[in-house]
């Protein structure tokens, strides 16, 4: 699969795959077709996260280029990231050099168009020397200023251009507290929504800071994601109780929502409205708690966020679903299609009819 190499016309028409574990079923539509697929008492949970311009380019004292990745929220001048050595986002992240050892060592001094931090100790030196902690010059309203002026955000190599900010937040963009977009909400427009909420559709947020989806390290790479604080609004826990209690069906939009609840109801007492981190992996061993579906993007097979959805369907109806996906030439990453996997979904539909090459909207059933 290819991944999408610039954001789509309009944010809520691109391609949906949906897949059912109940029926086994799976059907090619548009994203406009989202409001049909959900039933009234369903509750949709958004990740309302603004996206931070998170990438400061700069240099070590030095004199050579850095580029520091943010992947920790900005406290008290502080902030956890990832650095990076010469070179941009048109280079592969596996490609690029780590930093010199001038920009590694602690009490380094690193200067990003004008913004000044000092490396401290490493927060996880055993994982990666890369991944530092960075004490700024400033703090408070002054470093969100300076990060707004000199920040970019986080733009890989297979896009045709680097991103404006404005193309990676959601509709419903609240706190700035995501260092990646929570891209599966991108498709959901305020005309979506309100269909949604014609139907009978309930949504509520929560807050959770999406992190990096790559680092080019290895070791950071392979403990991907890390762990990420969530903010969890008690409206948001009360809604979810009403759902299940009345049936209806709890569907996350993104990876993030899943581990944010998932992860806050693992701890004692269970779902909780508050501030909390999680650490939590989810992969086909994981059995849902409070989360009944996800609406997320195409993902390939080696992707964390696809063993995350091993936990809602199985094995063999997801590589069916990445076949069709392949098949029909779905777009992967933040700006790619969309995918929902959500028992039930199809269960009005007809008797599938044989599958086509870029159908509009078909199902194929899976025996």
């Amino acid at each position: 699969m290819q991944p999408a190499r610039t954001y789509p016309a309009r944010r809520d028409d691109v391609r949906l795959l949906v897949v059912d574990p109940a029926a086994g079923a799976l059907r090619t539509t548009r994203t406009g077709a989202l409001p049909t697929l959900f039933a009234a008492g369903d509750l949709l949970v958004v990740n309302d996260a603004a996206t931070l311009p998170a990438s400061l380019l700069g240099r070590d004292g030095a004199g050579g280029e850095v580029e520091a990745r943010l992947i920790g929220h900005p406290e008290g001048g502080r902030c956890r990231a990832v650095l990076f050595g010469a070179g941009d986002w048109r280079r592969r992240t596996e490609d690029r050099p780590p930093p010199g050892s001038a920009a590694l060592r602690p009490g380094a001094r690193l200067e990003f168009d004008g913004l000044v931090a000092i490396v401290e100790s490493a927060p996880a030196p055993a994982l990666s020397p890369r991944l530092v902690e960075l004490f700024f010059d400033v703090e408070g309203d002054a470093l969100w200023a300076a990060l707004y002026r000199a920040g970019r955000p986080i733009s890989y190599s297979y896009l045709d251009q680097a991103l404006p900010l404005w193309a990676v937040q959601t509709v419903y963009a609240a706190r700035p507290w995501a260092f990646e977009m929570p891209s599966a909400g991108r498709p959901l427009s305020w005309e979506i929504l309100l269909a949604l909420r014609r139907r009978g559709v309930r949504w509520a947020a929560l807050t959770h800071g999406a992190g990096l989806s790559a680092t080019g390290d290895p070791q950071i790479d392979r403990a991907l994601p890390l762990p990420e604080r969530f903010d969890i609004p008690a409206a948001t826990v009360t809604a979810i109780g009403d759902t299940r209690a009345a049936g209806g069906r709890v569907v996350a939009v993104g990876t993030t929502v899943v581990r944010a609840l998932e992860g806050a109801s693992a701890q004692p007492g269970g779902l909780r409205p508050g501030l909390g981190e999680t650490d939590l992996h989810i992969d086909a061993d994981h059995r849902p708690r409070v989360v009944d579906g996800i609406l997320t993007g195409v993902h390939a097979t080696v992707e964390t966020h696809f063993a995350l959805l091993g936990a809602f369907a199985n094995r063999d109806l997801l590589r069916a679903a990445l076949a069709v996906a392949e098949e029909n030439g779905l777009l992967t990453h933040e700006l790619g299609d969309a995918m929902l996997v959500l028992p039930g979904a199809l269960a009005a539909e007809q008797p599938a009819t044989r599958w086509r090459a870029e159908p509009r909207d078909q199902v194929v059933r899976i025996e």
